[in-house]
């Protein structure tokens, strides 16, 4: 459809609205219409192809139109009028009604001033082209020539359409003065756009469901004749060009005695305003006969934003309503804004003054904390108040009192009157909040806003606590520590004063660089600077070599023993090294030792709360905590809460507070929060990237490929028979069950794109001939076993990497298989041998050896089947991709030709680039499609197999 814009488009109105069509004069379309064209000073009419597009699939992309150098001009037009009805449609400016044909519709309005306007111009706007087509209640003959529409349209350059009028119905004469040729009002046409967009928006399966009814809700006409009285009456005085406005008059600012008057506004022309008083005594110069039928109808709609109105329908004259002072109170607490959004305008006496405002200030009545680590643990609580002022200039607490002590809406401050709002006078009388915590507070300067009873509102931190939030972005200057043998890159050095700076706080942190950037030797850095106290380091069990080794190397001297298997010792300086599921299992003996520093490595293996191993982590006690991680968000937002509440608790609050008042909003693109989100944990998680300037700038280039298969015969017939077979149980099935076959049928469908042999569990199969995926793999890793490369190739199933290696072996090349399974002192010898060159081919099980292993020596790395999460890939890929390699790396992902593979394929192209989005979880992601969603998602689509 993008292409059709290139082309003059006219709208054809259609009954109900949303049956209208955009017809695109289009030379290759399938229907024909008549449209007139100017021709040398003469009208000629012609047939022309066209492709017509339902109203509710052309909106979309005329509105895109608009920024389309290359649309043609009525294609512009009819875009910029779609987005005034989306615009409409948005604030709800739709009223029901009955078509002339007596099927249900919508209607666009009531317009206020500004939309009438606008409306206006832009029929005054309208090219000749989007109006072309000639109405049908007249003959009109043809000329003797009928070119076609290429020809007329494309050949000589001319404009296709006749010139604008403000008459209800353009005429224009035909060839030499022979027929009559009738082209549609310009405003009328723009009017009956606007509803055939507002009849179609509000209508979905999702609105029949809600409402229990058709009618007004789905897309297939309805007729309700019975209806039309109450639509009309419903929509009566939408183009009547009234609208209403209260002006406030005081009778006496001492008592609050106020007046509302009502006033008459011509939409018509704008300047024209009128009192009601004036317009039932007569003299209401340039208002029509229905002038007081439509400002009673104005006031009864006007009397559903605020029921105190319907008192002026009691009397003769509608003309001023005496108002109480609750009545005052209501308007200010609320039905002002609620009159305003219906259009009604609320025009307070000059002499009051509006300038109100309060600010919730935290820390002002504290001083300073002398001993931070304290505050920010917890030990002292911070004052948190309410602080209103007048014109941007604060109350004094003697002001403050006189607010609270009122009694009227009205009061006397600084020799003027002051209205004041019920809201701001309880935040008068009750301004000692709830006091904060250290940590609370700073979160607060930090985001600038504090959540008091379910709201956000900005806050005002104190001096102090300015100063604080300051210092966090100041790193500790301090060099590097003596006894580290080794140069620290810049950025490696920026993050030891960093890390320094907030455990010299009391504050935790999480050193979140990609995987390679040195964060082992970051940290053996900070124990050297803090110097006392004991540091225990919790790592995966493929980790405990690594970690040991660049102890030894980059602090010899340093003790360092492992707290693993059945040496468990402890020691009181130096490092102590232990798995997770040691920790676990021995939790309450290393809680009884007094650590200086607890290290969380690879930190998203307790990304999960509730598991038993990140309990046991929480209940070790130590003088600061830092988190170790090259993703620290993997699946959810709720994962960066449980690293940065272990690491500093209570930064983020209890997680269903934190997935309410962060994750949710985040979630549904809420960008001021996402925004306030940064700035709470920026301070507290420190994120580097290999790609960024200056940080790696010796590591060689990285190209990624995703490299498409077919499907074997063989796996197709599988595939689609699977398909057919579960979508069929599927249907049938709910809740859990459903659930169930759902990751059953995303499950089968991966293992029959990695090999037949895998999905079908054959014990001794045979492999070649019979899988895509597996050809492309031959003919890559012979390429680069012939250049005397080496690869390591990731799959998610054991199963899949057996039958690889057995395939493998059989054609020669000589592999490693590395899988849960491979017990420690086996997984760092082969680490030793492929380093080595012992043997091109490593196959490693994603999950086990995703982490934790630096396999430098290859230069290609190959995803046999996708993880579905871009953060698990990226850091297995980083086990080639690392501080170290010194060769090109080549990423190859596999992926099977119109299969679920290749949409998946799209949406982790989508999420690789939002680095802080939420990513989807996995197979649970997809549970909860509907049938039709899920069908879509699996479906094999057409593709060459062989």
């Amino acid at each position: 459809m993008t292409d059709l814009v290139r082309q003059a488009v006219v709208f054809e109105p259609g009954d109900p609205p949303r049956e209208g069509r955009m017809a695109f004069l289009d030379p290759d379309g399938d229907a024909t219409v008549t449209v007139v064209e100017e021709h040398d000073g003469e009208l000629r009419v012609l047939e022309a192809r066209a492709t017509r597009v339902p109203v509710a699939d052309a909106v979309a992309v005329l509105a895109r139109a608009r920024s389309d150098a290359g649309a043609d001009p009525a294609a512009r037009f009819w875009g910029a009028v779609a987005l005034v009805a989306l615009q409409l449609v948005a604030r709800g400016r739709i009223l029901p009604g009955v078509s002339a044909g007596d099927f249900d519709s919508w209607r666009a309005g009531p317009f206020d001033a500004g939309d009438v306007q606008r409306i206006r111009e832009l029929a005054d706007a309208m090219p000749a082209a989007a109006r072309s087509v000639p109405l049908e209640d007249r003959a009109v003959q043809s000329s003797t020539s009928r070119p076609t529409a290429a020809e007329s349209l494309q050949g000589d350059g001319h404009d296709a359409g006749a010139a604008t009028s403000s008459d209800a119905e353009s005429r224009q004469r035909h060839g030499r003065g022979a027929t009559e040729v009738r082209l549609r009002d310009a405003e009328s046409l723009v009017r009956a756009f606007l509803d055939a967009v507002a009849d179609a928006m509000p209508r979905s399966p999702g609105a029949v469901r809600a409402t229990g009814t058709s009618a007004f809700a789905a897309v297939k006409p309805v007729k309700v004749p019975r209806l039309r009285a109450w639509a009309d009456e419903v929509s009566a005085g939408l183009d009547s060009g009234v609208r209403l406005s209260l002006r406030l008059e005081a009778d006496s600012l001492e008592q609050a005695e106020f007046r509302a008057v009502v006033q008459l506004h011509s939409l018509a022309d704008p300047s024209l305003v009128v009192d009601a008083a004036d317009l039932w005594a007569g003299t209401d110069p340039g208002f029509g006969p229905r002038a007081r039928i439509d400002a009673t109808l104005a006031i009864r709609r006007a009397a559903r934003a605020w029921a105190r109105l319907e008192r002026l329908l009691d009397s003769a004259v509608p003309d001023e309503l005496t108002l109480s002072g609750e009545d005052v109170e209501d308007l200010l607490a609320g039905a002002a804004e609620r009159l305003g959004a219906a259009g009604v305008e609320v025009h307070w006496p000059r002499e009051l003054v509006r300038g109100l405002s309060a600010r919730a200030v935290v820390g002002e009545r504290d001083s300073a904390p002398s001993d931070l680590p304290s505050f920010l643990g917890g030990h002292h609580l911070t004052s948190f108040d309410w602080q209103l002022a007048l014109g941007g200039e604060r109350l004094t607490a003697a002001e403050m009192d006189r607010l609270a002590e009122a009694h009227r809406p009205v009061v006397r401050l600084r020799d003027q009157w002051v209205l004041i709002e019920p809201d701001l006078a309880r935040k008068a009388r009750q301004r000692d909040l709830k006091p904060l915590s250290g940590l609370d507070a700073l979160g607060a300067a930090l985001t600038g806003t504090v959540e008091v009873d379910g709201e956000q509102v900005p806050i005002e931190p104190s001096a102090w606590l300015r100063e604080l939030r300051d210092r966090l972005s100041e790193p500790e200057e301090i060099t590097v520590p003596a006894g580290l043998d080794a140069r620290l890159r810049d950025y490696q050095l920026q993050g030891l004063r960093w890390l320094a700076r907030m455990t010299s706080l009391g504050l935790g942190a999480c050193l979140a660089d990609d995987m390679g950037l040195g964060k082992t030797i970051t940290l053996i850095a900070l124990h050297l600077h803090r110097g006392g106290g004991p540091t225990l380091v919790v790592c995966p069990a493929s980790l405990l070599g690594n970690w040991e080794r660049e102890i030894s190397r980059f602090a010899p001297g340093v003790p360092v023993r492992r707290f693993h298997g059945n040496s468990r010792t402890l020691a009181d300086e130096g490092f102590v090294l232990t798995t997770y599921g040691t920790m676990r299992m021995d939790a309450a003996r290393l809680a009884e030792h007094p650590w200086g520093l607890l290290v969380a490595d690879e930190a998203q293996h307790v990304k999960n709360p509730s598991s038993g191993t990140a309990k046991a982590l929480r209940e070790i006690p130590a003088a600061a905590r830092v988190a170790l991680t090259g993703t620290p968000v993997e699946n959810n937002l709720a994962e960066l809460w449980a690293i940065l509440d272990w690491t500093t608790p209570g930064l983020l609050g209890s997680l269903g507070r934190f997935r309410s008042r962060w994750a949710k909003p985040v979630e549904s693109g809420d960008t001021v929060a996402a925004e306030r989100l940064a700035r709470l944990v920026g301070p507290f998680l420190l994120r580097r990237r290999k790609s960024d300037p200056g940080i790696a700038p010796e590591l060689p280039p990285k190209t990624e490929t995703d490299r498409p298969v077919a499907l074997s015969t063989e796996q197709a017939g599988l595939y689609e028979a699977v398909v057919r077979e579960s979508m069929r149980q599927i249907e049938s099935a709910q809740g859990m069950a459903r659930r169930g076959l759902i990751v059953k049928l995303l499950t089968g469908l991966k293992q029959i794109c990695n090999h037949p042999a895998h999905y079908l569990h054959e014990a001794a199969p045979r492999l070649t001939g019979r899988s895509g995926k597996l050809e492309l793999l031959d003919e890559l890793v012979d390429t680069i076993v012939a250049e005397d490369g080496a690869v390591l190739v990731f799959t998610q199933y054991v199963a899949m990497a057996r039958l690889l290696d057995r395939h493998l072996t059989d054609r020669g090349v000589a592999t490693q298989f590395l899988h849960g399974g491979t017990s420690v002192p086996k997984r760092e010898e082969m680490v030793r041998r492929f380093q080595k060159g012992a043997a091109p081919v490593f196959l490693l099980s994603l999950k086990a050896a995703g982490t934790g292993l630096n396999l430098t020596r290859a230069d290609h790395v190959i995803h046999y089947d996708r993880w579905w999460n871009p953060a698990v890939e990226d850091q297995a890929t980083d086990r080639a991709y690392r501080i170290g390699q010194d060769k090109p790396v080549q990423v190859h992902r596999l992926i099977a030709e119109g299969t679920i593979e290749d949409r998946i394929a799209e949406m982790l192209a989508a999420k690789r680039s939002l680095a802080d989005a939420v990513l989807a979880g996995g197979d649970a992601a997809f549970t909860e499609l509907t049938d039709a969603e899920l069908a879509a998602l699996v479906e094999l689509r057409s593709t060459t197999t062989g």
